[in-house]
């Protein structure tokens, strides 16, 4: 029997016109180092910034120098970033901070694909996790 705390999630970004969004989560885990510290996120309910998160569900932690992914190539090298990238991503909240629409390569900004796009960085992303009470 595994008897973990359930926790929920709150993603809350900024462009660079001074715009904010959101999207909630209602369950977020991320499991162990033997399982690639594995994303497990359900419960998209609401948000404005759309759901770009659930597809990363289920998927290992990837960085430049341990490719855990589920492409034939390397995301995080690919996209110059960490994160539980699958075949490769739809929010890149760990890639390179630019300027909003700055787009000289594409999806390598610090992204959030359903309210900004691929080639848009946003000024600011942040993930907040609190115990569901």
């Amino acid at each position: 029997l595994c008897l973990r705390k359930k926790y929920e999630l709150l993603v809350v970004m900024e462009d660079f016109e001074g715009n904010s969004a959101f999207a909630y989560y209602s369950s977020f885990f991320v499991g162990p180092e033997a399982d690639g510290y594995r994303l497990q996120v359900t419960g998209f309910t609401e948000g404005d910034a759309g759901d770009a998160l659930s597809v990363h569900n289920g998927h290992m932690f990837s960085t430049f120098n341990k490719d855990q992914d589920g492409s034939l190539a390397n995301c995080a090298r690919l996209y110059l970033g960490a994160f539980w990238y699958g075949d490769c991503h739809n929010t890149n909240p760990n890639g390179v901070y630019s300027w909003g629409a700055e787009g000289s390569i594409h999806g390598v900004g610090v992204e959030w694909s359903d309210w900004k796009g691929y080639n848009y960085s946003l000024k600011s992303i942040s993930m907040k996790i609190r115990p569901v009470q």
